[in-house]
């Protein structure tokens, strides 16, 4: 840090020790034949190395321990004019060599492990290149300027220009990076000015007030070679061309780039990824592609247990036994019903066991209905007329649309409950009509036939029949003559009371329910069905509706 190179003509190279002047060292011997030295520098990487370059386009390599020179470059096939020289900011032993010969504007760069020839050669000057900068901040950035009045950013891994700037006043002799902005340098110019640019965009003018008011910042005054107070502001000089705009380098430069990264992705994956460190292969800095890795991120392990069995059930096609599974382990009442649900809507027979799991079970009402029947218990209610059935009819098809079209959606709602019309409450109870509305919900019409029959409703059981073919007709034809022969009057009426209603009101909602069905009228069981027999409301649209309908009423 203590230490700085000079040279000179007749191939002197001074080091100045800063602390003692009076006592300079040699690197070595003068180089011979004797000439002008153009440049040196120090290595950055190797601080025992130093190199100086000469006119005549030759460049030595020094060995400060070993005081002499170890290494000589020269471009046999082109006389190069050395004019600049910059070292690697991290590959030892690479450097740069610019030509002042406007004949050969050319930039090399040289391998000292392939000392024969360089590596490569950069053209985009049109005269002579005076100056050259290494970006220490991105090693893939070089500055040059030259004798054309421009000022080029050099990629070296695709030996392209990224950044040019016109400086059309004077010749700039120096560019130079700044160490500490690493968007900012500095030109010097043979008309006595130094100006501050910086390669990101903007306006001439404005980056050069920006640069003046921060400059004196960037310069302590604890710096052993400062003045010890603070500067003063520095002013723009007059004459810049105003509105004058500066493009932008034409790629991320590494110091604004993320050096690393994360992203959380579904399912518990983390994407991470960073820079990897630079490789040399074939004196050249490669980088390997940047890896990008996924992690697999467990917060809550018997969520990612449970989601793996599901995701085993849906590969294997087992989500019968998965949904059993649950239901053997549920805990709660609600849990087990949600997985009934579910399971049912996955058996190849779903209707069928869809009025299992309402209650709904055809073995179940048959014992009830052939056990009513052996007991020959009857209900003493008086056989209904069947203008009194036919009255009724019409009233609960009133309910349906008159143009067959559906109804509106927003007034869906307003038409569920007309105003003056009571409720249809399907009544379960073990009674005949209970039982009748039972082997309705399931559509076994014999025994809701043999109910009728049994009960001297024979209007009841002749309307069931012929809705269901000509075979059961005939046979409900047969029972009524043979109930006939036996019975000359009707069973007595009895006035009975189940669940809070009566019995006329028991009637009445059974005709409805016979009405329903006869006619296919599924809308009226929706619409004006009890929230109490929802599960009978749903039972009768499993059995008797068809897929679309069963859909539709469903929806809504």
């Amino acid at each position: 840090d203590n230490l700085l190179a000079s040279g000179a003509s007749n191939s002197e190279i001074y080091i100045w020790d800063l602390n003692n002047f009076n006592m300079p060292m040699t690197p070595g011997a003068k180089s011979q034949p004797p000439e002008d030295i153009s440049v040196v520098a120090w290595n950055r990487q190797v601080q025992h190395i130093l190199s100086s370059a000469h006119p005549s386009g030759k460049a030595v390599v020094w060995d400060l321990r070993k005081n002499e020179p170890i290494l000589k470059v020269s471009d046999h096939s082109h006389r190069v004019c050395c004019s600049g020289m910059a070292w690697h900011p991290q590959l030892a032993t690479q450097l740069v060599l610019s030509s002042e010969d406007d004949r050969l504007p050319v930039i090399q760069i040289w391998d000292l492990r392939f000392a024969t020839s360089p590596l490569s050669q950069l053209e985009g000057h049109t005269r002579g290149v005076l100056s050259l900068s290494w970006c220490q901040a991105d090693p893939d950035l070089l500055l040059s300027s030259a004798k054309d009045s421009r000022i080029l950013c050099w990629d070296l891994c695709t030996s392209e220009v990224v950044y040019e700037l016109h400086t059309p006043a004077q010749w700039c002799f120096d560019a130079q990076w700044c160490p500490r902005n690493p968007s900012v340098f500095s030109v010097a110019s043979f008309n006595g000015r130094l100006s501050l640019y910086s390669v990101m965009d903007g306006s001439l003018e404005a980056q050069q007030k920006s640069q003046a008011d921060k400059i004196s910042s960037s310069f302590s005054p604890a710096d052993p070679l400062g003045p010890g107070r603070h500067l003063l502001p520095l002013q723009v000089p007059e004459g810049v061309a105003r509105g004058t705009l500066i493009p932008p380098l034409k790629k991320p430069p590494k110091w604004i780039r993320r050096p690393t990264g994360a992203s959380f992705a579904f399912g518990g994956k983390l994407i991470t990824f960073g820079h990897t460190k630079a490789l040399v292969q074939l004196g050249q800095l490669m980088t390997s592609p940047q890896p990008v890795f996924i992690s697999q991120v467990t917060t809550e392990a018997e969520f990612l247990a449970r989601s793996q069995q599901l995701q085993e059930a849906l590969k294997s096609g087992g989500l019968l036994d998965f949904c059993q599974k649950k239901i053997e382990a549920a805990q709660e009442p609600s849990e087990e019903n949600v997985w009934n649900f579910l399971k049912v809507n996955l058996e190849p027979e779903s209707r069928t066991e869809r009025l299992k799991l309402l209650g709904c079970s055809k073995e179940d009402v048959q014992k009830k209905i052939a056990s009513y029947l052996g007991n020959g218990a009857l209900d003493k209610q008086p056989p209904p007329e069947v203008d009194g059935l036919v009255q009724t009819t019409p009233a609960i098809q009133g309910l349906e649309n008159s143009t067959g079209e559906e109804a509106s959606p927003a007034h869906f709602l307003d038409d569920l409950l007309p105003e003056g019309k009571p409720t249809l409450e399907i009544t379960v109870s073990t009674d005949t009509d209970g039982l009748i509305s039972q082997a309705l919900l399931l559509g076994d019409f014999p025994s809701a036939v043999r109910l009728c029959v049994r009960a001297g409703r024979f209007a009841d059981a002749l309307i069931l029949a012929v809705s269901r073919g000509e075979r059961l007709l005939q046979e409900t034809q047969k029972q009524y003559f043979a109930q006939k022969k036996t019975r000359t009057s009707p069973p007595r009426v009895q006035h009975s009371s189940f669940q809070g209603v009566s019995a006329g009101g028991q009637r009445f909602f059974l005709l409805k329910l016979l009405s329903a069905v006869v006619h296919r009228s599924w809308h009226d069981i929706v619409c004006m069905c009890d929230l109490q027999s929802w599960k009978e409301a749903l039972a009768i649209l499993l059995v008797y509706s068809r897929h679309k309908e069963y859909t539709k009423f469903c929806g809504t």
